[in-house]
């Protein structure tokens, strides 16, 4: 929680005065009693009935003053939590994105949408009741206790008893239910995790007919968190119980003193009844400071979650774009011509993995060429192309964009020079110009249309009406995965790169189409250095390289008709898609 901490210091204000104002409201409240025993010993007692009406319009007075403090202290509470929640939520999403792809993979995507939600949420509540009673119940308990020494030495020893045996049994309670609840919190990510799998591939689940058998895991992970809440809730339910035993058991004992020594004459009535509600107000507050410490035991258990991810250092650096600039001029060696990309000796081994998924990858791609990558499923295909833009680093080897190891540049220069087409074709909610403009962001209509036109996309976006103003929903899902493949193409064709990674990403397009698309990148005026990833002999074939991977290892570099005449694993895949009969012929 201390790291957290730092997002309250925007709201010192709002912290000192939200405590000061419940104080003074506890203040207020612990003067009732006394009003209440002056009213019995003296208007009552004496008949005086215009001083009970003076006693209880300054209870009212109490009352209203009491309810402008606590208003007041919980508007500056609620400023203060929903500040310091906002500042997480913004610090936790800036943390994420800048984490790698092995942090990600690491952490999962369920986990991280459970703290940047439902753990959010819970430390604000903490801090939210943490600002309001964290200091005024424990003001009332002790301030109760003196105010009861001002009126008999003796009854408030049963005070002295009453208030250290309840707080063993709150904190006691608290130290047991605090690591119950972390628990309950991991078990909630994994019912998040499996819900969010069943709807992001609920066609799967139904197209093999799997609902039953998810319907029952879901159950189970649901039975699980339950009853993780239920021993949680059954040691946090003790609470209220236990507390009202030990506080009755002490106004029993109060007003057995109480009779006695008023039998005695040594207290009156008055302060008999203003021992009593005393200790009522006791009660009142240890429930409140029960309820409270579950509030904070859930919200540090939360908050340690949430420092996980931050205290999550990215396993990827890189240098800052002002650093890299210098005094206005790059301080990097003389680049190569832009579009080169170098791989020497690359390997790359995953977190966690057990073998390396690349093994001595070494190649260079000179500008304007177009490198073919072919390989089995699992061949390490997708793992190449992303050591390219540093979506992941490689763990031995460097790779080399324009003569300068990808390391050595700042991630926005890095990545500015390359267009990713990722395997999966992903679209954002809005407009196609929106989508397209995460290319470039001051783009032009007509570099819209011209990356469209490019793409082969233009023809289906004119036909659907709206042209760049189409609105496409969340995830592309009007769109069928052909016209999503050619949308995330022109999103990367209109920044015009340097490097072009077509990751798979022609699958939903049919053999002419992709052909049209592969003529239309290499007619561009801009020569890009084109990297096809593909499972298809036909998209590749005319590239000017070709690297054929097998089990992360190259095995075969060349054009289409080297590889044909010796590479056997190039052959195996070429001739799997093209019979030798059908070849011959052709």
């Amino acid at each position: 929680m201390k790291r957290l901490m730092v997002y309250l210091k925007n709201y010192k204000k709002e912290c000192v005065l939200a405590p000061l104002f419940k104080m003074l409201e506890a203040s207020f409240e612990l003067l009732v009693p006394l009003v209440m025993a002056a009213v019995i010993d003296t208007g009552i007692v004496n008949g005086d009935r215009g001083y009970v009406i003076r006693m209880c319009l300054v209870m009212i007075g109490l009352g209203v003053t009491g309810l402008i403090c606590s208003v007041t202290a919980q508007y500056f509470a609620a400023k203060a939590a929903a500040g310091f929640a906002t500042g997480v939520r913004h610090a936790l999403f800036a943390h994420i994105q800048g984490l790698s792809y092995t942090e990600m993979d690491t952490l999962g995507t369920s986990t991280m949408i459970t703290r940047m939600t439902s753990d959010v949420n819970q430390t604000q509540s903490g801090v939210n009741m943490t600002l309001r009673l964290f200091l005024r119940s424990p003001f009332i308990v002790f301030g109760a206790m003196v105010m009861a020494f001002t009126i008999n030495v003796r009854a408030a020893m049963i005070f002295v008893v009453t208030i250290p045996l309840l707080s063993v049994v709150v904190f006691g309670i608290m130290l047991i239910t605090m690591p119950l609840y972390k628990r309950v919190q991991a078990a909630l990510d994994r019912v998040l995790g499996t819900t969010r799998e069943n709807l992001t591939g609920v066609r799967v689940l139904r197209a093999f007919n799997k609902e039953e058998e998810e319907r029952k895991r879901f159950s189970e992970r649901n039975e699980t968190l339950t009853r993780m809440q239920v021993a949680a809730g059954r040691v946090s339910a003790l609470m209220n119980p236990i507390t009202y035993v030990i506080i009755n058991g002490a106004v029993v004992a109060l007003i057995w003193t109480g009779a006695i020594q008023v039998d005695g004459g040594i207290i009156t009535q008055g302060e008999v009844v203003a021992l009593v509600n005393y200790m009522s107000q006791i009660l009142v507050e240890l429930i409140k400071l029960a309820n409270l410490i579950i509030t904070i035991t859930k919200a540090l258990a939360c908050a340690g979650r949430i420092s996980a991810v931050l205290e999550t250092e990215s396993s990827m650096t890189a240098p800052a774009l002002e650093e890299w600039k210098g005094n206005g001029k790059d301080r990097m060696p003389a680049p190569a011509k832009p579009g080169t990309v170098e791989f020497r000796h690359v390997c790359l081994t995953y977190q966690n993995a057990g073998a390396e998924s690349l093994t001595e990858v070494d190649f260079k791609a000179e500008p304007g060429q177009t490198i073919g990558i072919i390989g089995g499923t699992g061949s390490g295909k997708s793992s190449l192309v992303n050591l390219i833009p540093r979506f992941y680093d490689a763990t031995k080897g460097s790779v080399r964009v324009d003569g300068v190891d990808v390391k050595e540049y700042p991630l926005e220069v890095l990545r500015g020079k390359i267009g990713v087409v990722p395997q999966k074709a992903v679209l954002f909610k809005g407009s196609i110009s929106d989508n397209l403009k995460w290319g470039k962001k001051d783009a032009s209509q007509e570099e819209m249309w011209e990356a469209l036109e490019l793409s082969q996309a233009r023809e289906f976006v004119e036909k659907k009406g709206g042209g760049l103003d189409m609105r496409i929903t969340q995830g592309g899902k009007n769109l069928s995965g052909g016209q999503r493949q050619r949308l995330t193409i022109a999103r990367a064709l209109v920044k015009k790169p340097e490097i072009l990674i077509l990751d798979d990403s022609a699958s939903a397009l049919d053999f002419a189409t992709d052909a049209k698309l592969r003529q239309a990148i290499r007619g561009m005026k801009e020569k890009l250095t084109v990297f096809i990833v593909s499972q298809r002999a036909a998209s590749i074939q005319y590239a000017d390289q070709i690297i054929v991977l097998d089990d992360g290892e190259v095995a075969g570099i060349g054009t289409h008709e080297q590889l044909l005449a010796g590479c056997p694993v190039y052959q195996e895949i070429y001739y799997s898609q093209f019979p030798k009969e059908e070849c011959a012929n052709g």
